[in-house]
């Protein structure tokens, strides 16, 4: 029992989110819609039954006035003084059988009853009443206190019974009959009148007063439905706007964390790269200028130098040698710094470091380089010149190694946003490996941590390294 209500409540609780979930998705001006049309649906049928209400009663009310004016005037003067009679004699009845058969009355007029304070009927137009004694209703009551009821349409049981004959509605009227000289209420008169115009009054009214409402309903709920559905649509299209923005940024954002932490590698792998560079410059001192030096050292305590007895010449010729191994290690110690420092590249433009990195390599290897620069290259920050510097220098010192410097080609272009670098050879190539030689993989880091790409294709027929650099919009 107990896991059948549960069941019960997760099955009402997921119709119920569900139906949450589908309002959720529609928009503002269609849940106005639905509610405000419901809520003033309602409000119209409410305003709508008071008015017809109140017409219904004030036709009624206006009916029963005239008819007590009626009596006021005609019924009245016909009675006797009843503070001293309580019968009415056969002349006074005669005389109100022919006036209330007579004119427009007449002809709506179902019954008619004149009762006494003590609840006898005095007279009637059905002659059986007269002379009995009933209980007062409420609304009798009401007129002997001086006040005129009516209803329409809303007999009892027994007036039901009295009025079987009637087809029409009637129109039930009790009027205080006054003494013209006193006022004084003496008698209350019963009218049961046929109503067929008052309620053609009151179906028109009921009509006309249900088209104005609705009217009015409907004109309220599109004014208000037009100020909505614009409200809704600014909505929509600015949460449209910031959806499309919030995507821009989600992606921004995972392209900056996709950066970081490729800057964050590159900048790991960028600090042992630097210390291969300074063990491959410590090897490049200790086998090249180390070892002259060292020779030079040694050949200035050989013997030769030392004996006294050695001839001047065999002196000179040792002197003039160690002079020349002093030479070349100073030749070799001028090329690895010349590789090392940069030239003043800040306030050159990419297509004059490009020209300089090439004839700086056409002056050390006395080979031909073949530039193919475009005439539109942009204008970039330092860190990225000297990238590119380096880049053509790496990549010409590759080509000279590996291509055995054929048909050596420098090339720069923009293409589809962004710079393209490219370095190729016609030689016999090598053989690319994950794991690349300590230049490429330094250019490699280094381009990567700036936001470029680089690319190294070798073959057979050659050798291309591009590099792809990101311009700014």
């Amino acid at each position: 029992m107990a896991a059948s209500r549960g069941e019960k409540r997760s099955r009402v609780a997921l119709v119920v989110a569900e139906l949450s979930r589908r309002w959720a998705q529609l928009s503002l001006a269609l849940q106005f819609l639905i509610v405000g049309g419901f809520g003033l649906v309602v409000l119209m049928l409410v305003v709508g039954l008071w008015v017809t209400w109140q017409i219904r009663e004030g036709v009624i009310k206006n009916a029963a006035g005239t008819t007590a004016l009626y009596v006021d005037s005609v019924i009245a003067p016909l009675l006797p003084d009843m503070r001293t009679g309580n019968e009415l004699t056969d002349g006074v009845k005669q005389a109100l059988d022919e006036t209330l058969d007579q004119g427009a009355l007449g002809k709506r007029l179902a019954s008619f009853k004149l009762w006494r304070r003590d609840g006898k009927i005095l007279y009637a137009t059905d002659s059986a009443l007269i002379g009995k004694v009933l209980t007062p209703s409420k609304n009798l009551i009401a007129a002997f206190g001086g006040s005129v009821a009516a209803e329409y349409d809303n007999l009892d049981p027994a007036e039901q019974e009295e009025q079987r004959d009637a087809k029409s509605p009637l129109l039930e009227i009790y009027s205080p009959v006054r003494e013209p000289w006193s006022g004084e209420v003496v008698a209350v008169s019963e009218f049961y009148e046929v109503a067929d115009d008052l309620r053609a009054t009151l179906a028109s009214a009921l009509w006309w007063s249900s088209l104005v409402v609705a009217g009015a309903t409907v004109t309220a709920l599109a004014m208000l439905f037009a100020i909505v559905l614009q409200g809704s649509r600014t909505i929509v299209s600015q949460r449209s706007s910031l959806e499309g923005r919030l995507r821009e940024l989600q992606e921004l954002l995972a392209q900056n964390s996709a950066l970081r932490q490729r800057v964050q590698r590159a900048a790991g792998r960028a600090t042992a790269l630097n210390e291969r560079y300074l063990r491959r410059i410590g090897a490049d001192l200790h086998d090249g200028p180390a070892q002259l030096v060292a020779l030079a050292a040694l050949r200035l305590d050989s013997p030769l130098l030392c004996a006294p007895d050695t001839p001047p010449s065999e002196r000179q010729a040792e002197i003039a040698n160690i002079h020349h191994t002093l030479g070349d290690a100073l030749h070799e110690i001028r090329a690895i710094c010349h590789g090392l420092v940069l030239p003043q590249i800040e306030t050159s433009g990419v297509a004059e470091i490009l020209k300089l990195a090439a004839s700086e390599h056409e002056r050390r290897t006395s080979s031909d380089v073949e530039l193919e620069l475009a005439p539109d290259l942009p204008e970039l920050g330092t860190s990225e010149k000297i990238s590119i510097y380096r880049f053509a220098q790496e990549g010409l010192n590759n080509a000279w190694r590996h291509g055995k410097g054929k048909d050596q080609t420098l090339k720069a272009m923009i293409k589809d946003g962004r710079l393209m670098v490219q370095v190729t050879d016609h030689g016999p190539g090598f053989k690319v490996v994950t794991r690349e030689g300590l230049g490429l993989a330094g250019l490699r880091e280094r381009i990567e941590s700036i936001g470029g790409h680089f690319e190294t294709v070798s073959s057979a027929a050659g050798t291309a390294l591009t590099i792809a650099l990101p311009l700014e919009s």
